[in-house]
């Protein structure tokens, strides 16, 4: 997170596995049927299943709606956008 990213409220509804509504969403970096990564204002989060789909996306609000099977969620420390050689000997 860079020092201009403020922390916001940030929240998961998952309801019957099929679909998750999700607050504090601060962009979609890749989306598929089967995996969709979006970047929160706490971290990355990761949402696999089948037949993912992405019903809202409203980044001013930060609110991301998705549906499909849902078979995880995870999260994950942001990255930095920087090169595998910029993190690993430029720190």
């Amino acid at each position: 997170m860079t020092d201009n990213e403020e922390i916001k409220k940030h929240s998961l509804n998952l309801e019957n596995r099929e679909r998750l509504d999700m607050d504090g969403i601060i962009d979609v970096e890749a989306f598929n049927e089967e995996e969709i990564t979006a970047k929160s204002s706490l971290g990355n989060i990761t949402v696999r299943g089948g037949g993912l789909h992405i019903e809202v996306l409203e980044l001013e609000s930060g609110t991301l709606t998705l549906s499909g099977k849902i078979d995880a969620v995870i999260y994950s420390a942001s990255r930095d956008k920087k090169g595998l050689f910029k993190r690993a000997f430029l720190q």
